[in-house]
């Protein structure tokens, strides 16, 4: 399965993973009117910056996620063919029970909706926007 791969030692901090995730999930695709115009949703990655290492943290995709095994509703599922684990936010009743269970602390709550919110790798992209945005290379898709 394709996966997300961090370099710690190339990134910057500088959150441009971040910007261009809320991009991805903002109602326009420019950067201007995500933040201007649109209330910017939230992103669906954090960054943490204890220095010296600096790193986003995202979903894995688990080969056997546990954040699906505990979801109460179902609204968490893996995809058999991708693995990739998504959410069904018109099932998702925002009890959090999927952000106590996952081990990389990697599911956002969305204050917005009251719902959960995670990385998808962009699946109706080539690529995650995270990873075309990175200046400095420090986020890679690869065979995990």
């Amino acid at each position: 399965m394709k996966n997300i791969v961090m370099k710690e030692s190339a990134c910057l901090a500088c959150g441009l993973c971040r910007v261009y995730c809320q991009v991805k999930h903002s109602p326009t695709t420019d950067v201007v009117k995500t933040f201007l115009r649109y209330e910017a949703p939230q992103p669906r990655l954090r960054i943490e910056t204890d220095r010296p290492a600096c790193f986003s943290v995202r979903c894995q995709h688990c080969e056997d996620p546990e954040c699906v095994k505990g979801c109460l509703t179902g609204a968490l599922s893996k995809d058999s063919l991708t693995g990739i684990v998504d959410v069904d936010h018109d099932k998702c009743m925002g009890c959090w029970t999927c952000t106590l269970l996952c081990p990389f602390g990697s599911l956002i709550k969305d204050k917005k909706s009251g719902k959960i919110s995670k990385c998808n790798l962009c699946a109706d992209k080539s690529e995650p926007q995270c990873v075309k945005y990175c200046p400095n290379g420090a986020l890679l898709v690869a065979e995990v």
